[in-house]
């Protein structure tokens, strides 16, 4: 028993005391969904915000989940939305390991402690009593509570002979427990609605009920950031606390993030996790500012915020008890706006392999192209389709060429390709400026406005309505030999009418 107590006196003097300590600690499942970027997010933010310490924890106990290469998952996608863990497994610390399959002893030593101290029992019942318990119906499907009853005496004989068992937690069979949320506020259960959970199974490895309040104790947590369906939960885990003798840490509960007002986001139905909005065209930092305001606001009509600004305003009462719909079209707004604001040089970096999707051509120059896309695009994908005419010229109805707006019908469009034809073969050289002072003085000269010259020359060598830049831009992209070609595609199309 000395040696026993020596070993939990050097766990409690591992713990860091005083400041504020936050952890993220996902489960390897090989994708990050957005609920759960949200909880490392205002993790990382209550810890920043208060100049603590944020701890990257993974949860790989439940290995029929586990898959591998998931962990690589959780790391790059911290990365990239610069969430910089202080301690975890890669980066080490003073209250390693940070892998649970890593803690298996500990687990094993707490639980065994934790029967000494009379919270928790060895339960040797069988599958097939249990099953018969449930197809009985006990009441609330509980565990009947059958091996609580054995005597220290009994349950060390059964142990020491083999006789595989788990460790259920001993819940009070009367009075009610109070669990005090920082969204939620106070909430009280009575104690016999509760179950007397599995700690520890029988291979030894904790469940989460067990592990994550050892854990959250022996790293010295005092923000537990988790989803509002967790909270059904808490009063087991305070429960835990109280038989152990440890303070109870700070709970911040999160709404759920939902598809509608009736379901929850969820990957088996589709919706979308971080790598699905990344593949989708979104960029890290969007995607980021984004979830934070999902069930938070930081009050106010400011929306767009980099992840610093977030970390200075970040205040526990301003996340809201209602759910959060995740709404895509809005998300789209914030990418946009995080798009239009990037340097041209880092928007050119990110947009030439979605250029190069549908621009083959190597004479045409992506570094052209990306300033006509950047204020168009509300998501990177959009791009391939915005300017796939630059390689070729898709077929096109000649009624492309009527347009009120700019008073143009077939006819007059023929006209002016005709004398845009003249004009743009006898340029003395083929930049922008060049191009765009020619058509400027031609349309002066024809007595027409610049529109009515622009558009039949932009339908011409698109073959779009809309494109990205107008026509002078298109043709210095093109150059002179396909700019010209084009406009003659059109003459004859225009001719054969």
């Amino acid at each position: 028993m000395n040696q026993n107590q020596d070993y939990f006196n050097q766990m409690e003097e591992r713990i860091p005391r005083g400041g504020v300590r936050t952890r993220f600690a996902p489960s390897p499942t090989g994708y990050m969904h957005v609920g759960n970027l949200r909880t490392a997010l205002y993790a990382y933010l209550i810890a920043r915000n208060a100049e603590g310490t944020f701890l990257l924890r993974i949860e790989d106990t439940d290995q029929a989940r586990y898959i591998e290469g998931a962990t690589d998952v959780i790391y790059r996608t911290l990365r990239e939305c610069g969430l910089r863990h202080d301690e975890g497994p890669d980066l080490g610390g003073p209250c390693g390991p940070y892998i649970q399959t890593e803690r298996r002893e500990i687990y094993k030593a707490y639980a065994e402690r934790l029967i000494r101290l009379g919270g928790a029992y060895r339960c040797f019942c069988d599958e097939a009593r249990l099953r018969e318990l449930h197809e009985e119906g006990t009441p609330g499907g509980k565990y009947d509570g059958r091996c609580a009853n054995l005597s220290p005496e009994e349950s060390d004989e059964k142990a020491g002979a083999g006789v595989p068992f788990v460790v259920r937690q001993k819940i009070p069979r009367e009075g009610t427990t109070t669990v005090n949320d920082m969204v939620y506020g106070q909430i009280t259960v009575e104690n016999d609605t509760l179950d007397d959970n599995v700690l520890l199974k029988s291979d030894g490895l904790p469940t989460y009920n067990f592990a994550n309040v050892v854990d959250d104790h022996l790293m010295g947590i005092t923000h537990v950031v988790r989803g509002s369906e967790y909270l059904s939960s808490a009063p087991k885990y305070d429960l835990l606390y109280k038989a152990f003798g440890w303070e109870i840490p700070q709970y911040i509960h999160c709404p759920p993030v939902m598809r509608d007002a009736q379901h929850k986001l969820s990957k088996r139905h589709g919706d979308p996790t971080y790598d699905d909005l990344i593949r989708e065209g979104y960029l890290p930092e969007a995607v980021l500012n984004y979830v934070a305001l999902l069930g938070w606001s930081p009050g106010g009509e400011r929306e767009v915020y980099s992840l610093e600004e977030l970390a200075e305003i970040f205040s526990i009462a301003g996340i809201n008890k209602a759910p959060a719909i995740f709404d895509k079209a809005k998300l789209d707004h914030f990418n946009a706006e995080y798009l239009r604001a990037l340097p041209p040089e880092r928007f050119l970096t990110l947009a030439e392999p979605y250029i190069r999707q549908s621009v083959k051509n190597p004479a045409i120059d992506p570094a052209l192209i990306a300033p006509l896309v950047q204020p168009r695009c509300e998501r990177l994908t959009d791009i391939p389709q915005q300017v796939d005419f630059f390689d070729i010229l898709p077929e096109y109805d000649s009624e492309y060429y009527v347009n009120k707006k700019s008073k143009t019908d077939r006819a007059i469009s023929l006209d002016m390709l005709c004398h845009a034809e003249k004009t743009l073969e006898e340029l003395p050289d083929w930049e922008r400026e060049t191009i765009h002072d020619a058509l400027m003085n031609l349309a002066a000269a024809l007595g027409v406005k610049n529109g009515t010259l622009l558009w039949p020359v932009r339908i011409a060598v698109s073959g779009k309505q809309t494109t990205p830049g107008g026509g002078v831009e298109i043709c210095h992209i093109l150059g002179r030999e396909e700019s010209l070609r084009r406009i003659r595609t059109g003459i004859r199309m225009l001719e054969g009418e």
